[in-house]
């Protein structure tokens, strides 16, 4: 990506860089971001701050869709630097990740809470200082029993879960598109819940 252009949103998916990690429950931010930049007609280039970085519009506002490759844990100063770069307050951030508190197949939008043990998120939070910042929680469900939080984040969601894991991923890159083009309570209210082609209880 070359000279940064005037954006009025950063939207952020959280992962982990590298093939081995594309298709693990950790990534699905990056997959929600991926899914926005084919929807625009765009594509991901090398951009600043070791990120990978593509300019879209979402219905005429210009935003600038990102996934950082410092790994997750790292993704702090990343996020920081590109809001300073194009001179945005964390009010115009948006930030897509899984969460292991969520059931597989819900959503939750928010406008500010704590990191809840998500690494990516409090590296950002710590870099920015607050941590209030729109956010959207892509579940990924609770480890088996006997399971690690680690390995359970790591690993790649089943084919049984696969209808499931498509169907919110296209309910969250709509609440990214109805979060900046509606606002976040028109997000928090539509996509707040569990989509259709999940089983899972809250």
């Amino acid at each position: 990506m070359g000279a940064i252009r005037e954006v009025d949103w950063l939207v952020v998916g959280l992962g982990n860089p590298g093939p081995e990690y594309a298709r693990t429950r950790h990534n699905v931010g990056f997959q929600v971001v991926e899914r926005l930049a084919v929807e625009a007609g765009t594509c991901f280039g090398a951009g600043r701050f070791q990120a990978a970085a593509a300019a879209a519009d979402l219905s005429g506002i210009p935003i600038i869709l990102l996934k950082p490759h410092t790994f997750m844990n790292l993704s702090g100063p990343c996020v920081a630097g590109w809001l300073e770069a194009v001179g945005l307050s964390p009010e115009r951030l948006v930030v897509v990740h899984d969460d292991l508190d969520i059931s597989l197949g819900w959503l939750r939008v928010t406008g500010g809470a704590g990191a809840g043990g998500h690494r990516g998120v409090l590296s950002i939070q710590e870099a920015l200082g607050i941590q209030d910042f729109p956010r959207v929680r892509v579940g990924i469900g609770r480890p088996q029993e006997g399971q690690d939080a680690v390995d359970r984040v790591l690993e790649e969601f089943t084919p049984e879960e696969l209808p499931a894991v498509a169907e919110m991923l296209e309910r969250a890159a709509g609440a990214v598109r109805t979060l900046i083009c509606h606002g976040l309570v028109s997000a928090m209210d539509r996509f707040n819940g569990r989509s259709r082609a999940s089983g899972a209880s809250a």
